[in-house]
């Protein structure tokens, strides 16, 4: 005997939050940028560090990587891979055994709880080998090179992990600064790839919805270089750190991301802060390039500039810009950004601006323009936060499901 279908015992409902992969990441990236950032203030302003724990410089890059960015990164490829794979997204328990899996290692890292430091390591270390298998099944099963690649940068953002704790293992001594520098080479290699595919086409199809010429200029030879030179930059900073060969590669790469930008006509975007924060935010990526070169070849550049350049501007401002317009368009909301949306934009750009200038201001005024950077950009995620976090928590405005 056979029953029939509404003889089935009803499956339980999904919970919102875990309802697709944008909605628990965008809001844990907005939460994590805030917060990490004014714990790492309080630390500047008292000097205080639990005694025992991870030295508190290291602590701070990892999280910034690892718990802000990465958050953002999730976010994003769960939920664009099912469009690029026409596969179904990760929801439910396995979006929240995922969520939980970040938080996990956010909470064993915590410097306050003490835990013991193997421990933490297993914790913090599972996230993105489970990201990946979440990926690989619909990835691989598209059979597109360029989309398997994501799990070859998933793999090499794990390796740097690992190097930030087997530096603190004692294991690899100077394991933070190589983790940095491979975390913050894959992540750019992210926004080269990503940003190559989506601001072109935003800006497409936003212009030619207004009747404007919609034409981007994508020449071949500027791609080639431009991604081959971002993939050297990796390689080359870790063997060949604070050379001349690199700040040359800094340079060409800077150009060739600068005449990228240059043809996908940012100018036409600046009546529409949804596409032109796209283009602010890529344009850091060849101001923060030029600034590394410079810093190498001897310009008297300090080095951190190019650093904040690239991970408080072109990072954060392209994590900001996907994070708003994914929001809108994956809740069946208009994209068009409202007023706090667009002050958080400017926020956090003055944010980025003051923490690259800093180190060229005297005594006073460098201490001064962090305390600024601090606060504006916390005020930036605020704002992000207030208009988002209602939107992320609440059904689909035209009633779909996810």
């Amino acid at each position: 005997m056979t029953s029939s279908v509404a003889d089935q015992p009803d499956r339980p409902p999904v919970p919102l939050i875990f309802a697709y992969g944008f909605r628990p990441f965008f809001l844990l990236s907005g939460l994590a940028a805030p917060v990490l950032l004014a714990a790492w203030i309080a630390v500047l302003a008292t000097g205080s560090w639990p005694d025992g724990a991870v030295p508190a410089a290291s602590w701070h890059a990892h999280e910034m990587l690892f718990a802000f960015v990465v958050a953002a990164v999730a976010g994003f490829l769960l939920t664009a891979v099912p469009s690029w794979t026409g596969t179904k997204a990760l929801s439910g328990s396995p979006l929240a055994g995922l969520t939980a899996l970040w938080l996990a290692g956010r909470v064993a890292l915590l410097p306050v709880l003490g835990v013991p430091l193997p421990v933490a390591t297993i914790l913090d270390l599972a996230f993105l080998p489970a990201l990946g298998i979440a990926l690989a099944g619909p990835l691989v099963a598209a059979g597109k090179i360029r989309n398997t690649a994501f799990l070859a940068l998933l793999g090499l953002l794990t390796a740097a992990n690992l190097l930030f704790h087997l530096d603190w293992l004692g294991v690899l001594p100077g394991g933070t600064a190589l983790g940095e520098t491979l975390a913050i080479g894959v992540v750019l290699m992210m926004v080269a790839v990503i940003g190559g595919r989506i601001v072109p086409a935003f800006t497409r199809n936003a212009l030619r919805l207004r009747g404007l010429d919609g034409t981007v200029v994508s020449r071949p030879w500027v791609e080639k270089v431009t991604l081959v030179s971002t993939l050297l930059m990796i390689p080359a900073d870790l063997a060949l750190p604070g050379t001349a060969i690199a700040g040359l590669l800094a340079l060409v790469a800077a150009l060739a991301h600068a005449l990228r930008l240059a043809g996908w006509q940012p100018a036409k975007t600046l009546d529409q802060p949804i596409l032109w924060v796209l283009h602010l935010g890529y344009a850091w990526v060849p101001a923060a390039l030029a600034l590394k070169a410079a810093h190498l070849l001897g310009a008297g550049v300090d080095g951190s500039a190019w650093v904040h350049a690239l991970t408080a501007g072109a990072f954060a401002t392209m994590i900001v810009a996907v994070m708003t317009r994914a929001s809108l368009g994956h809740t069946g909301r208009m994209l068009v950004v409202t007023r706090p949306t667009v002050a958080g934009y400017i926020l956090l750009t003055a944010a980025a601006l003051l923490r690259v200038l800093a180190p060229a201001l005297p005594g006073g005024l460098y201490w001064i323009a962090l305390e600024g950077a601090g606060a504006a950009w916390i005020a930036a995620f605020a704002c992000y936060l207030y208009v988002y976090a209602p939107i992320l928590l609440a059904p689909r405005a035209d009633g779909r499901p996810g």
